[in-house]
């Protein structure tokens, strides 16, 4: 877990944000991140910049769903088990056959899935409705007609039957993808069909991600008296990834001015977006401010909601990379992130969905809340109910990792009884 920031006391006079004056704040200016041009698998998470439109058919040309025999549809009329058709077989045509032999009245052609249908044939008779062909493999392989090369069909099959049409999925000119799709597996594979080797798109953002704090080891090594392993960092490298982004873990920076700012000097080069967490509150040994300030432009705040009461935002280096610094605890760094930093993401990547979608529904259980805040509960929504996961402390992730949601609790409500609805916001996409 991370450290724990202290909420500090609170000035009289100084002002206190609102959580949606404060999201507000940050979203302002904000747009998606510049198109460019990627090869397929690098688009992979993306969102398309434009529209995206079918040079050709597709199926190009008409093929066959089945290994089989191309035939005329005339050449199998009446044929049953005990009076099949005997036709003649004039060749064999694979998948990617170039030179097609012509099929003629009372001729077959032997065909592979996928093959082109030859001039001549109207529709694919399955080879299980066949003998299979009789006479010598290579004599249909040489695609000739040489005797005893026959194959007798025992169901007649009506035109096209079997066949994949050319353009039946896909017509040229037809917009296949619009501006703003995100692409996955199948998107890119419908791109590759259509012959595209590459799209436009808006890139994934770059979001680096740091803890601070002197108490933080990385998991896996010893921990010494009053040390802590760094989770947070963890936590919130996993969050931005799941939000479309390309994250950068930094491992715990120490509580030292000079580290600090060599580390942000070190990201700042390939960074759209700097999250960082821990250092936020009045600790005497809170270095990211003093550090912070020196760039200019970056907020310390306090937000009228818990946990994550104290926020800090702005811009630092050129041209002005934004910065989210989050509070330390595990909780408050979580649930600031899905708040204030998802949407950023979300925002850079062009998507429509920047928000978490917040759905109604009955609370099983009463809760209390601090009045003048909004109060985020870790929660287990299940269809119309509601339930609480844990308590309120800032430190419990073993309760957050149990929870599937975040119970909003209003500025103005102290008490919700059980049975009463409330807003419920959902993690899981």
């Amino acid at each position: 877990m991370g450290r724990q920031d202290a909420c500090g006391t609170e000035s009289v006079g100084h002002r206190h944000w609102t959580v949606d004056e404060h999201l507000a704040d940050v979203l302002a200016g904000l747009t998606a991140l510049p198109a460019i041009d990627l090869q397929l698998l690098d688009a992979q998470g993306c969102r398309l910049a434009e529209d995206v439109a079918a040079g050709g058919d597709l199926p190009p040309f008409d093929n066959s769903s089945m290994d089989g025999y191309a035939v005329r549809t005339a050449d199998t009329v009446g044929a049953t088990e005990q009076y099949p058709s005997v036709l003649a077989v004039v060749g064999e045509i694979a998948a990617g056959a170039g030179e097609l032999p012509r099929v003629g009245p009372g001729q077959a052609a032997r065909i592979m899935t996928g093959a082109p249908v030859p001039p001549g044939a109207q529709a694919v008779v399955p080879v299980e409705w066949t003998d299979g062909g009789t006479g010598s493999a290579e004599a249909a392989t040489a695609m000739t007609a040489e005797a005893g090369s026959e194959v007798r069909v025992r169901q007649e099959v009506g035109e096209g039957a079997h066949v994949r049409r050319a353009g039946s999925d896909v017509r040229a000119g037809s917009t296949v993808l619009t501006a703003g799709t995100e692409l996955g597996p199948t998107q890119l594979g419908l791109l590759a069909a259509i012959g595209r080797g590459g799209v436009r798109v808006r890139p994934r953002p770059r979001v680096v991600v740091l803890s601070t704090g002197s108490e933080l080891v990385p998991p896996g090594e010893p921990v010494g008296p009053g040390q802590i392993w760094d989770s947070n960092s963890y936590t919130l490298t996993a969050a931005a990834q799941a939000a479309g982004a390309i994250a950068y873990r930094v491992g715990g920076v120490p509580d030292d001015a000079a580290v600090l700012r060599r580390v942000l000097e070190d990201q700042l080069g390939r960074a759209d977006l700097i999250v960082t967490s821990g250092g936020v509150s009045v600790g005497a040994y809170d270095v990211v401010k003093e550090v912070f300030a020196e760039y200019g432009g970056v907020d310390f705040r306090k937000l009228r909601m818990q946990p994550g009461k104290p926020q800090g935002f702005g811009r630092i280096g050129e041209p002005g990379v934004p910065l989210l610094a989050l509070p330390g605890n595990p909780v408050s760094a979580y649930i600031s992130f899905e708040l204030f930093v998802r949407p950023v993401i979300r925002t850079m990547l062009g998507a429509p969905d920047v928000h978490r979608p917040v759905v109604r529904a009955v609370c099983t259980a009463d809760l209390s809340s601090p009045p003048g805040r909004r109060q985020f509960l870790r929660g287990w929504y299940a269809g119309d109910t509601v339930a609480p996961v844990g308590g309120a402390d800032s430190h419990l992730v073993g309760a957050l990792a149990r929870a599937n949601c975040l119970i909003t609790v209003p500025e103005d409500t102290v008490a919700v009884p059980a049975g009463t609805p409330v807003d419920v916001v959902l993690l899981t996409d």
